[in-house]
């Protein structure tokens, strides 16, 4: 099972960064780049414990959905996500916030099983595992950004 541990630096306090990542609409702003859209369930505002949210996005050239649920949450230090439908056979998105001295240490934890047996194994090591690396590295790029403007939520 592959894991993915992406950790990020964000001069902002906990509580703001921790909104930040569970924001549908900064979600769905950074990844526009796959025109990524919450199709169903919590569509806007901020996800909270036990809510689902399904996205519709193109990825690989194909128009593919899935839904997650969180599962975990202890605000502001950490929330867990985990897929109910799509394309993975199953994953699991540790969000971490940890408190700094001149901001927030945001920690990803993704844990993910590909489908199809070793054909999924083969796609992590040929392009799956850099292109789910590079989707989070891209969402957690803007939310740096926001969280360092100190922008509010209901600004994004």
């Amino acid at each position: 099972m592959p894991i993915i541990r992406i950790e990020t630096f964000i001069n902002a306090d906990r509580a703001t960064v921790f909104d930040l990542a569970r924001s549908i609409d900064l979600h769905q702003i950074s990844t526009v780049h796959t025109n990524e859209r919450a199709v169903a369930g919590k569509m806007s505002g901020l996800i909270e414990i036990n809510e689902s949210v399904t996205w519709e996005a193109r990825h690989f050239g194909i128009v593919q959905r899935l839904s997650s649920k969180i599962t975990e949450m202890k605000s502001p230090e950490y929330f867990v996500d985990e897929m109910v439908f799509g394309a993975f056979k199953s994953f699991r998105h540790e969000h971490i916030f940890e408190a700094k001295e001149t901001g927030t240490l945001m920690t990803d934890v993704f844990n993910y099983i590909s489908p199809l047996g070793v054909l999924g194994k083969l796609a992590n090591v040929l392009f799956l595992n850099r292109y789910v690396t590079d989707l989070l590295v891209q969402r957690n790029k803007v939310l740096k950004e926001y969280g360092e403007r100190k922008q509010g939520l209901f600004e994004v």
